[in-house]
């Protein structure tokens, strides 16, 4: 299975551009799914749903393929932050992080769509703010326009200058796509990262 057509289920470019850094070869879909939280689901158990929702979109069209689902959630506390899609929003979101703690947790899925195996897991990862003027986030949104990030940060950009430290087993899961995880998960269904 070492050669299997691997598929990333996302349009995101950012998880594009972490996979890419594995080096393999793969071919990007975007899944068409509804996201909304369901009754009384929890945030753990949202991510992990729509990652594996997000791969047998996917794997619907695409047989003999492995497939990669991904979805994140961040957390203020019980809250779940989103992405701000205003320069007003964006300011609130970060006053409220300011020297705070976020929780980011990505639901990863990898489906082998010819055997129907479904391999998912939620990773945790902690980011911790430094404390921010409003001068600081007037001039962090308005040079980087993260506006279509949740929590209002692109973390592999300059938004990384907003934080004291993190915490957490795998840096690539603050960008969405937690490799550590995503590579065993490979193994486990023959796919060697360094055959090809």
């Amino acid at each position: 299975m070492s050669n299997s057509r691997l598929i990333l289920g996302s349009s995101s470019p950012f998880r594009k551009m972490v996979l890419e850094s594995l080096m393999v070869p793969f071919d990007t879909a975007s899944p068409d799914i509804d996201e909304t939280a369901l009754d009384g689901e929890t945030p753990i158990e949202l991510v992990e749903r729509l990652a594996i929702a997000k791969a047998q979109e996917i794997a619907k069209s695409n047989p003999d393929a492995l497939i990669i689902g991904s979805d994140q959630v961040a957390l203020h506390g019980d809250e779940i932050v989103g992405k701000p899609h205003t320069h007003e929003n964006a300011v609130k979101q970060l006053k409220a992080a300011s020297g705070k703690k976020i929780e980011l947790f990505t639901g990863l899925a990898l489906i082998n769509s010819s055997t129907g195996n479904i391999q998912s897991e939620v990773v945790p990862f902690r980011v911790h703010f430094k404390e921010l003027s409003d001068d600081v986030i007037e001039r962090y949104l308005r040079k980087e326009e993260p506006y279509n990030c949740a929590g209002s940060v692109r973390s592999e950009g300059l938004g990384v200058a907003l934080f004291e430290r993190f915490d957490g087993d795998d840096p690539n899961a603050l960008i969405g796509l937690p490799l550590i995880r995503l590579v065993a998960m490979l193994e486990n269904q023959g796919f060697d990262v360094f055959a090809t």
